[in-house]
């Protein structure tokens, strides 16, 4: 089973001055899973930049890096994709070790050597720029990790807990909100329900990361898919000893299948913006992003 999707990203920032130079980095190519490949890829720049390359971050993501030396007060950056997502394998929760004991298989101990994924693992547990560790994180998932639960079996609990006891809210908070603010009002959008999940698992010494990338709405029944209308999305992926990595989706309550494609991973939102860089001048600007996912009979 398979899906194939055309998808359209498109930001143009409107400069209220002229900006001299610029560089930006942009997460806009689709990683290349076991789930998922794809199969044409066009990056639409306006106006040509001075410099462009295409790389690998340290995380392992396609990257373009963009430098532009001329004057200008508008960027376009249009990104044109078509994806094919492959189905995922079935896994059994319960057949996952204890949370305690892939707890331990992370843990450094003088003398034991750790296997290459676990040391690749070992990044994504500690503290990032908008992932801190603190004692309430830990304590809100308590109830989802009692001694002895099989480790995705709690992953799995604690989606569900976010899922039930926050409220979707897309003016309820910015991208620098804090995250121990999004715990206290229990309302935010699909970042922080991610970044949140990350901080309760990372709280418990596990590993986990963060995951950008697209989701397909579905329009009301009898409405036509509005160009445009979608966004990004993010959700979180777990490493776990044996099963390896696995991603939930606290937003929806899911495991992303078919319907979600694989942009980019990193600790949070910072190593994988879609757009992001520093200008000289420039004034006051916001960009104008928008997103079409269209799936392909």
């Amino acid at each position: 089973m398979n899906a194939r999707y055309q998808i359209f990203h498109d930001t143009h920032y409107h400069y209220d001055s002229p900006v001299s130079l610029a560089q930006q980095l942009a997460h806009l190519w689709p990683r290349a899973c076991a789930w998922q490949r794809c199969t044409e890829q066009q990056l639409l720049i306006s106006p040509e930049p001075t410099i462009r390359r295409d790389e690998l971050d340290v995380f392992g993501n396609p990257l373009t890096r963009l430098a532009f030396e001329r004057p200008h007060d508008e960027l376009l950056v249009n990104a044109r994709l078509s994806v094919e997502v492959l189905a995922r394998p079935e896994l059994d929760f319960n057949g996952s070790p204890s949370w305690e004991s892939a707890c331990n298989a992370l843990t450094y101990n003088s003398g034991r050597p750790l296997a290459a994924s676990l040391l690749d693992a070992c990044r994504y547990r500690f503290e990032s720029p908008y992932v801190h560790l603190k004692r309430s994180f830990a304590e809100f998932s308590e109830s989802c990790f009692p001694p002895g639960r099989p480790l995705m079996v709690g992953v799995q609990a604690l989606m569900e807990k976010i899922f039930e006891e926050f409220t979707f809210d897309a003016e309820a908070t910015q991208v620098a909100t804090p995250l121990v603010e999004v715990l206290e009002r229990r309302r935010g959008v699909c970042q922080d329900f991610a970044h949140l999940m990350l901080a309760c698992v990372r709280s418990r010494g596990l590993a986990a990361r963060y995951v950008s990338g697209y989701l397909l709405t579905q329009p009301p029944p009898g409405q036509p898919r509005l160009i445009g209308a979608d966004a990004s999305h993010a959700w979180v992926s777990v490493f776990c000893p044996v099963l390896g990595w696995v991603d939930f989706d606290p937003t929806n309550n899911v495991q992303p299948a078919l319907e979600h494609i694989t942009l980019a991973w990193g600790r949070d939102f910072s190593d994988v913006s879609p757009l992001r860089g520093v200008i000289l001048g420039g004034g006051s600007h916001d960009p104008e992003v928008r997103v079409t996912v269209l799936p392909l009979e």
